[in-house]
């Protein structure tokens, strides 16, 4: 049983966003919804019912009000939502036009920048202008290839409004991750700083960028903002014209924000494409505004007196989910470097500073702090954080009770988990909710979420397939370039018809709560029993002798053996002690299929750009299969350390 670790007093219950939302359902409907578990289960039972309320309750500005809510709840894919509904999501994002602050951006080493709600707003409007001035128009792709930071907002919003669809990465991507992006989808204006910092050091995007836009015939202007130099040299880049040129001088622009149906593109997310070309996801205007929305107000509790910062580049999800807090009239804290420089703690000390509310990083940031055994409750003052939120990778047990520990006793936990196809969540946080160990809090209202057997049946408190049973509006819209829809039925309806299968392997408890257990494709299976990867993790993080570790299934005798490879810590040797030690704890703490038959030590783990350790790509290396694309990796040498490993043919 999961251990206890926080719950929320009844006054901070009944404070909550999401308390006065069941209040409105119990009003509305005649309920009397005292706990979560009942309003979820309602929620997935009247989908269209509740999306009208949350349309209400997060007070979406629209045009055109819409005739039906869904067209077929039980519709996957292909369900139509909110038709009739006209609207745009920068002006959502831009309702208030005050003097609040909107955004908060600390650069690595650099003096914070502030900017308010109506200096945003003014900023978006000239930049607006400058792209309808050029011949920017609805439908056409407007790219950034930026740090984290308030001009690819900017950038962003000023597209929304023309109805223009966006799409990042960030400054860390090889040339050939970018043109394997950007060179898909065709962008006519392209957004880039002329270089980023990290690490204490300034590096140089141009270079990099010069050998992106020969590549892109469909770019019309490449927009240089300033970051590390104040004006560089961009002569020798074609089409190429600084920020200040670019941006209109006029004063009091009012935005002319183009009326969009629900289902207009709006953003353009990628696959990890560590097996090919990225898969280019389309998502919808309307969709990504109330699901974001429905996650920041209810699951988080966002509110407009709030700072919130999560620790992102423009290359995940995660920045665009934090972006939508605009739309709450929140304050947003952008942090753009390395997040261990010049110390551990640099992102506690603006959490401090900044007396930031809610504070997202991810799992493996948090691994890592433990490892360096970081205490920033203990040197901060981190009295205004009530909220720590986790994701990329199932957060240890481990890293729970750290967080509890050496943060804060009494703040709401919420280790969140989705993906960038949904650009949200799964399963999340739930302020009026307890937190245990190990344990994402709920599942999403309104999301169907169960764990599926191998006979496609839900079951409760085993491990199995993460899957949605009914549609939800931020689903991709489709795929670019799958006019027959094909690729989209392939990546999630194929192995369960009509039901989305996601690929990662849960348990569902019994209380509701949800744990993840990683890729189900890059599940165990020794003995035919399959079991995930985080469970051996859990383990592993314990060691202080390892620095890092990745484990896979390799076919030996017509059975499969888990493989660990480790990679010890500075000054550390990888003994038999320590061998016998980690099977001792994986048999312990997981069980005797967990152990594995292999602890082989390597220099390096691969890693995606967005921080996600590559157990498919260890695999294939080590079954002497090609891996697609290693420009989708962050570290694409490490993989040459897995090859003809001579242990493992034996």
């Amino acid at each position: 049983m999961s251990k206890l670790l926080w719950t929320p007093s009844k006054e901070r219950i009944e404070q909550t966003n999401m308390f006065r939302f069941m209040g409105e359902i119990n009003q509305r409907f005649g309920k009397n919804f005292q706990t979560y578990p009942e309003l979820h289960q309602w929620s997935v039972d009247n989908i269209a019912d509740f999306w009208t309320v949350l349309w209400d309750f997060v007070g979406v500005k629209a045009s055109t009000s819409y005739t039906q809510v869904i067209d077929d709840p039980t519709k996957m894919p292909g369900a139509k939502w909110f038709e009739g509904a006209k609207l745009n999501f920068a002006e959502n994002m831009l309702k208030y036009r005050d003097d609040q602050l909107a955004i908060v951006f600390q650069g690595e080493g650099a003096e914070p920048v502030r900017i308010t709600y109506a200096q945003l707003y003014d900023q978006v409007a000239r930049l607006a202008k400058s792209l309808r001035d050029m011949g920017v128009k609805t439908g056409d792709r407007v790219a950034g290839f930026m740090p984290n930071m308030p001009q690819t907002v900017m950038a962003m919003l000023a597209a929304a409004s023309i109805g223009a669809i966006w799409s990042s990465c960030s400054p860390d991507f090889g040339i050939k991750g970018v043109l394997d992006r950007f060179g898909q989808i065709k962008p006519k204006v392209l957004f880039t700083a002329n270089g980023y910092r990290f690490k204490g050091k300034d590096l140089d995007s141009l270079e990099k960028i010069s050998g992106v836009v020969n590549q892109l015939p469909s770019l019309e202007k490449l927009v240089v903002v300033p970051y590390t130099q104040e004006r560089a040299d961009i002569s020798a880049l074609p089409n190429a014209i600084h920020f200040q040129d670019f941006i209109s001088r006029e004063d009091g622009l009012e935005i002319e924000f183009e009326q969009l149906p629900f289902d207009h593109p709006l953003y353009i997310m990628y696959s990890s494409g560590t097996t090919g070309l990225p898969k280019c996801m389309v998502q919808s205007t309307g969709g990504i505004l109330v699901h974001h929305l429905k996650e920041l107000v209810l699951h988080t509790d966002l509110k407009r007196e709030d700072n919130i910062f999560y620790f992102t580049t423009c290359g995940w999800m995660m920045w665009n989910w934090l972006t939508s807090s605009l739309g709450v009239g929140a304050t947003i804290i952008q942090y753009d470097g390395q997040p261990f420089h010049p110390d551990a703690e640099v992102l506690w000390k603006m959490a401090q500073d900044e007396k930031v509310t809610v504070f997202g990083a991810s799992a493996g940031y948090i691994a890592a702090l433990m490892d360096q055994e970081g205490q920033p409750g203990k040197h901060y003052d981190l009295s205004s954080v009530r909220a720590v939120l986790s994701t990329g990778s199932p957060l240890s047990i481990e890293g729970f009770e750290w967080v509890y520990r050496e943060v804060k006793e009494d703040l709401q936990l919420a280790s969140i988990a989705g993906g960038t196809d949904l650009n949200g969540c799964f399963a999340l946080g739930n302020p009026m909710g307890p937190v245990y160990a190990g344990e994402l809090q709920c599942r999403g209202l309104a999301m169907d979420v169960a764990a599926f057997d191998e006979n496609g049946q839900p079951v409760i408190n085993q491990q199995a397939e993460l899957v949605c049973c009914k549609p939800f509006p931020s689903m991709p819209i489709y795929f670019w370039e799958d006019p027959d829809g094909k690729k989209y039925h392939k990546a999630y309806f194929d192995k369960y018809p009509g039901v989305w299968h996601h690929g990662d392997f849960i348990t569902v408890t019994e209380r509701g709560g949800v744990v993840m257990y990683g890729r189900s494709d890059a599940t165990l299976n020794p003995g035919g029993v399959r079991i995930g990867t985080a469970e051996i993790y859990r383990v592993v993080e314990n060691f202080e002798e390892i620095a890092d570790s990745v484990v896979v299934g390799q076919n030996w005798d017509n059975d499969v053996r888990v493989i660990l490879f480790v990679k010890m810590a500075e000054g550390q040797a990888l003994t038999d002690d320590v061998i016998n030690k980690l099977r001792a704890g994986i048999r312990q703490n997981a069980s005797p299929r967990h152990v594995p038959a292999k602890v082989i030590e390597v220099p390096d783990v691969p890693y995606t750009l967005n921080m996600k350790k590559v157990e498919l790509a260890v695999k294939k290396v080590i079954e002497n299969k090609p891996v697609e694309n290693t420009d989708a990796l962050a570290n694409p040498q490490a993989l040459d350390f897995y090859k003809d490993i001579p242990e493992l043919s034996k």
